[in-house]
């Protein structure tokens, strides 16, 4: 598999131009979300199936990809390949705007029916090939001010069509995402690498996090238990956590169970109580508590709006 690169050329951006327009046409993206996403605080980890075209509207966050840093801020765009862990937290007082597309390179009759990104199974972790081509390009692009004017009414339009769910609507969002496509790749044409940096401790966060993904369903599962795991002390994980993250273990150990629980609520497959069994909680008043505190919703309302957007839709 051929990485694709962007090789700086005397002659006016034309070989750039040239690499960019061949690798457009072997591809046929298939959108999958299209949303605008506005936090005040946003702390925590995500993995999805599929690409993630991130551009920041407003405010400022550290985007930590495989171990490096990078800051997010106005004008930025961010592309994340399948099934890349992406961890974000706000650093400005402002909230953090992110218009975002969820999107699959090549259209797939399988893939095209799964909705819900964040859902990782035996099934969905698997990454056809052809989805791979873009897995070791640098996330960041930087955009000029005319190129971000024009990137956001391609992105609204966008947004509008997906929505509306028209006849033609699959052709006409494939076009506008391969123009998203050409905006990243534009803001890489004749650039230095793009800054970041190597996360301090990222190995030690890097375990932890598989750690904790993967026995967060233990009721039982404590910061002394993932620390042993990670091989340091207990003081100096949280460190690690609060420092680089800015949260802490616990928290983030509960934000991955109340996103595992958001995931099968809107399955609607189980009670309450039994997914409150299968992602770790003791108990269902503590779970609804945890959920509430912070979802904002019970899980009951939880699984109502969505519902109501799922009829809606």
């Amino acid at each position: 598999m051929k990485r694709l690169t962007l090789v700086p050329d005397n002659d006016k951006g034309s070989l750039e131009e040239r690499m960019m327009e061949a690798w457009m046409n072997t591809i046929s993206p298939f959108v999958r979300v299209v949303k605008i996403a506005k936090s005040s605080s946003l702390s925590g980890e995500w993995i999805d199936f599929d690409h993630v075209f991130t551009y920041i509207e407003q405010g400022e966050a550290d985007f930590i990809l495989n171990g490096i840093k990078y800051l997010a801020k106005e004008g930025d765009l961010f592309l994340m390949p399948p099934m890349l862990p992406h961890i974000i937290r706000t650093t400005s007082d402002i909230p953090l705007i992110q218009y975002i597309v969820h999107f699959d390179l090549h259209y797939d009759e399988t893939r095209s029916g799964w909705r819900e990104t964040g859902l990782i199974n035996e099934q969905t972790r698997e990454v056809p090939l052809r989805e791979k081509a873009l897995g070791d390009i640098v996330p960041i692009s930087h955009l000029r001010t005319s190129d971000r004017i024009d990137l956001k009414r391609r992105f609204l339009l966008l947004q509008k069509i997906f929505l509306d769910e028209k006849s033609n609507r699959d052709l006409l969002t494939k076009a506008i995402g391969i123009e998203l496509l050409y905006f990243f790749l534009k803001g890489q044409v004749g650039s230095k690498e793009q800054e970041g940096k190597l996360t301090k401790g990222w190995g030690v966060l890097e375990k932890s996090i598989h750690f904790i993904h993967e026995r967060y369903a233990d009721a039982g599962l404590d910061n002394v238990t993932i620390s042993r795991h990670a091989g340091v002390s207990t003081n100096h994980l949280s460190f690690l956590f609060k420092e680089q993250l800015n949260i802490t273990i616990h928290k983030y150990l509960t934000h991955v169970r109340i996103e595992q629980a958001k995931v099968k609520i809107i399955e609607g497959q189980k009670t309450v109580t039994a997914i409150a069994e299968e992602v770790g909680f003791s108990g269902i008043h503590l779970f609804s508590r945890t959920f509430k505190a912070t979802v904002g919703i019970t899980p009951s309302q939880f699984f109502a709006a969505h519902t109501t957007i799922r009829k809606d839709g």
